[in-house]
């Protein structure tokens, strides 16, 4: 049935169970739409798509296939339509490996994006709404307590903690990389809690770059300097950047979060596709 799922996005289902009873599915993309020279990355790092035509994929068929384009009888002269993409692996939605914070996690060689347990990408989502939050302040231990109070929620091992900011909203603006984002000790709270999983709808799940760079100048303390992302030097844990669409969710839980990144060979992240998993029945 998932792969079906996946493929019919958005839509419902009707999916027989045991005993005639019926399971209503609704999926909700919280992926963040790559385009070219997509601004929801900066300047020297937006991706690039190069679209090939169906006319020049004719020519490539007539290449490989040694035939006149009066041979592709089926497409009328036309051939396969190709993209190239040209991007950093945290181009779009991702999910970033510990290996992208430091080469070292929990005392050992930190994993890659294709050394990560597939459990870690598929669990019980929770949404935490901070979007009274405003350009460039942290989301702190107590923000994230508050938070689950006030949906009267437990976190526990496997769960995928979701933060909403709405600043998936301004991509495209000139306040998007402006972003608040979560201290050092509100992600290890969140981790010591058994969570491996964390997901924002903003650039970062650190704080914006500007903001951070104040306060280091203002302080000369680096413990402000990426410390949302250093925490899986002493915790292994994984984050997923630039998601959307959270407000669109029916309710803050009582989901599943599927977040499976591409299986990248070494590499420090993986662009993937973030679906949410309502189920009624």
């Amino acid at each position: 049935v998932f792969p079906d799922l996946l493929k019919e996005f958005g839509r419902f289902w009707k999916i027989e169970e045991k005993g005639g009873d019926s399971m209503e599915v609704k999926i909700f993309d919280l992926s963040h739409l790559l385009v070219d020279d997509d601004p929801a990355d900066p300047e020297g790092f937006r991706p690039r798509i190069v679209y090939k035509t169906h006319q020049e994929g004719a020519m490539d068929m007539k290449k490989f296939f040694g035939v006149s384009l009066d041979d592709l009888i089926y497409s009328g002269g036309l051939g396969w339509a190709v993209e190239e993409l040209h991007m950093i692996t945290h181009s779009g939605t991702h999910v970033d490996a510990p290996w992208h914070y430091s080469p070292v996690s929990e005392g050992k060689r930190a994993k890659t994006i294709d050394e990560i347990p597939l459990s870690y990408f598929y669990g019980d989502g929770v949404v935490l709404d901070f979007r009274n939050k405003k350009a460039g302040e942290a989301i702190t231990e107590e923000d994230v307590k508050r938070a689950l109070d006030k949906l009267n929620y437990t976190l526990k091992p496997g769960v995928i903690v979701l933060i909403m900011t709405g600043w998936d909203k301004k991509v495209g603006t000139p306040e998007y990389f402006n972003n608040p984002g979560l201290t050092y000790d509100a992600v290890k709270w969140i981790v010591e809690q058994g969570v491996k999983l964390i997901g924002i709808d903003a650039y970062s799940l650190d704080r914006s770059f500007k903001a951070m760079a104040e306060d280091y100048k203002r302080t000369g303390d680096g413990r402000y300097i990426w410390p949302a992302h250093f925490v899986g030097i002493e915790k292994e844990y994984l984050h997923i950047e630039k998601l959307a669409n959270l407000d669109k969710l029916p309710k803050p839980f009582g989901f599943k979060v599927v977040a499976f990144p591409l299986k990248i060979y070494k590499a420090s992240a993986g662009p993937a596709r973030v679906v949410a998993i309502f189920e009624e029945g």
